[in-house]
């Protein structure tokens, strides 16, 4: 058997870049060709990263490409990759994985069927601070997490965004498009959600695009952009979430966990590093020496200091558990209860009372610094 599966790309927008740029740091995956309903982007992304160009049907009849990445629109999510199973292909999707349980369990289904694997981002939480949270959490450093906060607010991405129009559209939106990487970091420190309840508007019905080259333009918002719920976990843990594009300046910290021993203060789960605070008490507590891999500043943030990117980590995973034969992390069971509750905040907002939830997953095996090593080829990252 190879040591690498071949991956096709559909989609290839703003996000793809960094899928293309970045895979060859990992071991178990060779990206091979891409595709998109727009034949010329993926051209051009062929042209800047040396892939065979293909069309969406040429991609998924290709007998050299095992895993498709599902870089579309969220409202495509669900009918590409139900395409790429039936073809035969394993699928990785990027976030939000689909738009409602029900899409999520119709994949986990047909994937079952196939006899396919299928996995989606958000894989920040792999990242080294997010995994040295998770050590601290499993090896008692703050006792059991009994509640929390974690916020997510800005004024939006008509800001910089070439195309911001489909992030005010129901699919996304701050919970179901950034939301995904605050949820998923939790479900893999804390364990499963058991209900939430949540509060919504929409301040601004629509908005002006201050971005090149559609500067100017009006772009009409159809989803809710402020929202603020209550999760309770499965532990017994209460953890609120503030997620909003209304917000033009605030002092809340990304994630703070609070323990029976002491408070943990995650950074952004947007990224894979950054830094970790353990307070025991009042006093801000020594941490471990961690020098995880996927921690390491690999290229410049947009404020000039260095950021550690290493997006398709999750897709190395999911390559090397097939071919290792063992779960992968980026599992559709996480990604789907991720779904439900992200779209159950969203119906508790409508409804005005608790949703609970349909759905379930264990928390994805820790990625401790040998195993993530492990996923990355033996070259500095650049």
């Amino acid at each position: 058997m190879s040591d690498k599966l071949g991956v096709g790309v559909i989609g290839c927008g703003n996000i793809s870049a960094a899928y293309m740029r970045l895979a060859p740091l990992f071991r178990g995956i060779e990206m091979r060709a891409c595709a998109d309903a727009l034949p010329q982007a993926a051209k051009a992304r062929a042209e800047e990263f040396g892939l065979r160009q293909e069309t969406v049907e040429g991609l998924l009849e290709a007998d050299d490409i095992d895993i498709v990445v599902n870089l579309t629109i969220p409202a495509a999510h669900y009918e590409v990759s139900r395409k790429a199973i039936e073809a035969g292909k394993h699928v990785y999707s990027e976030k939000p994985f689909v738009l409602s349980v029900e899409e999520g369990k119709a994949l986990a289904a047909l994937a079952q069927e196939k006899g396919v694997r299928v996995g989606s981002a958000p894989d920040t939480f792999l990242g080294g601070a997010h995994q040295l949270a998770r050590h601290l959490i499993d090896n008692g450093a703050i006792g059991k997490v009994v509640s929390g906060t974690c916020h997510v607010m800005s004024h939006g991405m008509e800001h910089w965004h070439p195309n911001p129009d489909f992030f005010f559209k129901p699919g996304a939106g701050p919970v179901l498009d950034v939301g995904p990487y605050y949820v998923t970091n939790l479900i893999q420190l804390i364990g499963p959600v058991r209900r939430v309840a949540a509060l919504a508007s929409i301040p601004a019905k629509e908005r002006t695009i201050l971005s090149e080259p559609r500067r100017g333009e009006k772009i009409s918002v159809e989803t809710p952009t402020t929202i603020h719920a209550v999760m309770e976990f499965e532990n017994g843990a209460i953890i609120t979430l503030g997620a909003s594009w209304d917000v033009w300046h605030h002092r809340h910290t990304n994630m703070e966990l609070y323990g029976e021993r002491g408070s943990l203060h995650v950074p952004d789960p947007n990224f894979f590093g950054g830094e970790l605070t353990l307070t025991d008490e009042a006093t801000v507590a020594a941490l471990p020496q961690w020098e995880h891999p996927l921690g390491v500043a690999n290229q410049e943030g947009r404020d000039g200091k260095g950021l550690a990117n290493y997006r398709t980590a999750g897709l190395a995973d999911m390559a090397l558990a097939i071919l290792e034969g063992r779960p992968h992390r980026c599992s559709l069971e996480m990604s789907l209860h991720a779904v439900d509750v992200m779209t159950s905040i969203l119906k508790s907002a409508e409804s005005g009372g608790f949703v609970a939830l349909s759905t379930r997953c264990e928390r994805p095996a820790a990625l401790d610094i040998e195993a993530a090593r492990r996923l990355l080829e033996d070259r500095v990252p650049t």
